[in-house]
């Protein structure tokens, strides 16, 4: 259990450090060069990792829920699997994935409450609005939003291709192409490292296939 606590701790502490500094230090859309093909790049998100959302604040509700059971039902498995002398090619796996989910359960769930602005959910014209200026913390409970109608901050930026295509290229002049262009956190990473992690030692994570 130590073991599963440390890496929590550890990517919740790099995660949420991280996004309290681009939320109190950049603007919304902000976008900082640090080397070539890694942008810190400043945006928020109402729904899923990457950049994925659907249905206003319903939906954003939903996955809050869905965060929620996740979480417990991850914390049931440890129990077992510890119990159990689960390999570390599962338990590691597991607490990125499981450290993941809390980062952003965090934001969600928060953040409306202990910043000043963000971007907020327009139920009379159904979408949700940016803003302006950077943020600061507020008391808790003197927020812009209220509790799970916080937004996920998103940073990582990884352009590798970021090209303009000249307008009298065959059939895509003028366009812009870019890849990768979805913008994440250490809490996507985390648990997109996990499952990739899980997917490669799937065989010795779980030797005996998978059981609840």
């Amino acid at each position: 259990m130590k073991k599963i606590a440390l890496i929590t701790f550890i990517i919740l502490l790099i995660d949420q450090v991280s996004k309290f500094y681009i939320k109190t230090h950049f603007n919304l859309g902000e976008s900082v060069p640090v080397f070539p093909g890694f942008k810190l790049t400043f945006v928020e998100n109402p729904g899923m990792a990457y950049g994925f959302h659907f249905g206003g604040l319903i939906g954003k509700y939903f996955l809050v829920i869905v965060r929620v059971f996740l979480i417990g039902g991850m914390v049931y498995l440890f129990s077992k699997w510890l119990k159990e002398g689960a390999s570390n090619y599962l338990l590691i796996p597991m607490a990125m994935i499981f450290a993941g989910a809390i980062g952003n359960l965090i934001d969600g769930m928060f953040y409306g409450m202990i910043f000043d602005s963000g971007t907020l959910y327009d139920e009379s014209i159904g979408r949700w609005i940016e803003y302006g200026g950077i943020s600061k913390t507020v008391p808790f409970g003197q927020g812009y939003s209220t509790f799970m109608k916080g937004c996920v901050v998103d940073m990582l930026h990884f352009p590798l291709v970021d090209w303009h295509v000249p307008p009298t290229f065959p059939l895509i002049g003028g366009k812009h192409i870019e890849f990768f262009k979805y913008i994440f956190n250490v809490a996507d990473s985390a648990i997109t490292v996990g499952a990739v992690l899980l997917l490669i030692f799937r065989k010795k994570a779980l030797p005996n296939g998978l059981d609840f």
